[in-house]
């Protein structure tokens, strides 16, 4: 059933944001799944090997993050604890320089530190082809006997055994809480619960430091020498900006004489977590009988990408990213700031980092405009503060349309769709917000100033849609003012990881023929700028949606797709556009809003309906167009 299962830490890191200082004056952090094993877990999904993990979480909101962040990774969170009683691990970590990286565990009974031999099922383990262990939680007594319990069940079911050594001393009570750092204290007790574990293992990694400890030996090479007078395992020997070296049976008079991989020569950023990520990539060699020199380049390579980056398992590579790596290289050794490496690694992560399950269709009700709402209350003599209300009704009239089902969404604003956005995130619907200032043209963000200082704010899953009016045959000055703020905005949201949507109207300052909407796009992919998903207007002939398909498979055949929308158009128009586009590559749905709710809006903003029949307007409404686009999607795939 599974390639590979963890054992042992499960914590939240919160990494500090700002670079080059003490970790007393960080002032934000971000957030990441953490833990040696858990990092693994991750790390191996991602290369494509099916994963799980045994550990324990708390009953409390970092447990759940933790739990449902396996879970969007693809790891198998089947034996995932919840301990009622204890809190989930939490560890501060920040980056002062190249070579230090303050840490604090908050490890006092945490969840993960509970396990024991209850938490090991034998089933479970035996349905793995190898099982990773973890040296840090042999310093527990139930912890260490649970691990012991996970071996033995392994070795009667024929399956492999891994450790990674895994020696952080201060959680072996080796220093105090301000020790997170160390990486190296010798310790007889240590070495001996390490000496005792050898003999059961086929696959042995560590660093120097680690080996050292492991053998009870300050010299690395004669540490091996003593551990592989106990084991029969592959050893691995991580060394750094080196690289690896292997040793699969005796041990040679030099550490040079092992087997090896190419190694990556790349900036040091943080080196926090490039040994998971390196046992990541070792271990999808290993499980799929590559050689050993493979298996030391894939691990070098994924090594490669963790110290180039700043958090842990947020940064490891896909599968898709380590094959181009692989075979492109990158264009700078500061790998965070390769546009192609960062765009595949986004696109090929994207549904685990925005907090939300992928989706194939997209079928929306966008009730995110402000300026038309703010003329009818006008027209109907309404206070303006009615606007809001009325966005929560349409958020009920949403609901009934889904009914629980996937693939719906909204368009809400933060203006008067606040309690809406509000109260939309306990329910699964997918929602874009904009930023834009309406109607403004050139761009501007909505309220001026700084877009990555108002995305902040914003919720993970919460898509960033953005009005553009564009049009290739604008003057260069109006397209070079948009072009401006179409790449600081991409910028702003690739940094703050969260979905960007470019909508394009042409329409309204020119004509849609030519292939204008195709020859916008492709301009936009050429300056960089390659969001996630494009909203744009019905076009004129199948030709016209050709020419666009054919643009985005060319620039970014991995974008989400395209939301057709609808400018206020009556339903037997937008039918017909449906019918034209449900069949078109990359098209996935609409985003519809005055065609839904101008009528009940202008009704209920007069007094004529009540909310309850406002509502059920809106919802039969977004219903109808909703079997609409099911009835031409389906003739299409008929």
């Amino acid at each position: 059933m599974l390639d590979v299962i963890t054992i042992g830490r499960a914590s939240v890191d919160l990494y500090g944001q700002q670079i080059g200082g003490r970790l007393e004056d960080v002032a934000s952090f971000s957030k990441a799944v953490g833990g040696c094993p858990a990092n693994i877990a991750i790390g191996t999904a991602r290369l494509g090997l099916r994963s799980g993990l045994i550990t324990r979480v708390g009953d409390e909101a970092m447990g759940r993050f933790v739990r449902e962040q396996l879970a969007r990774e693809g790891v198998d969170t089947s034996w995932v604890g919840t301990d009622a009683n204890r809190l989930t691990a939490l560890v501060l970590l920040g980056v002062r320089d190249e070579h230090s990286f303050p840490m604090i565990f908050y490890r006092a009974d945490c969840a993960d530190d509970a396990l024991d031999e209850s938490d090991i099922n034998e089933a479970y383990v035996s349905s793995a082809r190898a099982i990773v262990i973890t040296g840090t939680h042999f310093a527990l007594p139930k912890a260490a006997a649970a691990q012991k319990k996970a071996i033995k069940i392994a070795r009667g079911a024929n399956r492999r055994v891994v450790l990674d050594i895994d020696y952080r001393p201060n959680l072996w009570g080796l220093g105090g809480h301000d020790a997170g750092e160390s990486r190296y204290a010798a310790s007889r007790i240590v070495t001996q619960s390490l000496q005792k574990i050898l003999p059961g293992c086929d696959l042995i990694v560590g660093t120097e430091e680690e080996w050292r400890i492991a053998g009870g030996s300050e010299d690395t090479l004669e540490s091996l020498r003593i551990a592989r007078g106990l084991s029969r395992a592959v050893f691995v020997v991580k060394r750094g900006p080196m690289g690896c070296v292997v040793f699969p049976g005796d041990i040679p008079a030099s550490l040079d004489d092992g087997i090896k991989g190419p190694g990556f020569p790349v900036e040091v950023y943080n080196v926090l977590g490039a040994g998971d990520a390196f046992m990541s990539g070792f271990l999808s060699g290993w499980l799929r009988e590559e050689t050993l020199e493979t298996c030391c380049k894939f691990a070098n390579a994924c090594g490669a990408f963790a110290v180039s980056r700043l958090l842990c398992s947020v940064e490891y590579p896909t599968r898709a990213e380590l094959q181009h790596f692989l075979a492109h290289g990158s264009r700078t050794p500061a790998l965070r700031h390769d546009a192609a490496l960062n765009h595949l690694h986004w696109s090929t992560t994207r549904d685990a980092m925005t907090n939300r399950s992928a989706i194939d269709r997209i079928l929306a009700f966008a009730i995110d405009h402000r300026s038309q709402l703010e003329d009818m209350a006008a027209e109907a003599g309404a206070p303006r503060e009615r606007i809001s209300a009325f966005k929560r009704l349409a958020l009920d009239a949403a609901l009934r349309v889904a009914d629980g089902r996937p693939g719906f969404g909204m368009l809400l604003d933060g203006t008067y769709g606040r309690d809406a956005l509000f109260a939309a995130a306990s329910h699964d619907l997918w929602i874009a917000r904009p930023i834009e200032q309406p109607g403004s043209r050139p761009f501007e963000i909505e309220g001026g100033g700084s877009a990555a200082a108002k995305l902040i704010e914003w919720p993970a899953a919460q898509v960033i849609k953005a009005l553009f009016f564009y049009h290739p045959d604008d003057l260069e000055d109006l397209k070079a003012r948009q072009d401006r703020e179409l790449i600081r905005l991409h910028a702003a949201a690739k940094a703050l990881r969260r979905e960007l949507m470019i909508e394009i109207v042409a329409s309204k300052h020119g004509s849609l023929g030519d292939g204008a909407v195709a020859r916008v796009i492709d301009h936009l992919y050429e300056i960089g700028v390659a969001p996630d998903l494009w909203k744009l207007e019905a076009q004129p002939d199948a030709d016209a949606w050709t020419r666009i398909a054919s643009v985005i498979e060319k620039r970014d055949p991995l974008c989400r797709g395209i939301l057709l929308l609808g400018l206020d158009a009556p339903e037997a128009e937008l039918a017909a556009a449906f019918k034209l586009a449900a069949g078109q590559k990359y098209v996935s749905g609409f985003a519809i809003g005055r065609t839904i709710f101008a009528a009940p809006a202008r009704d209920w903003f007069a007094g004529h309906n009540d909310d309850e029949t406002a509502t059920a307007r809106m919802a039969a409404s977004f219903g109808r167009l909703v079997a609409l686009w099911e009835k031409s999607a389906m003739e299409q795939r008929s």
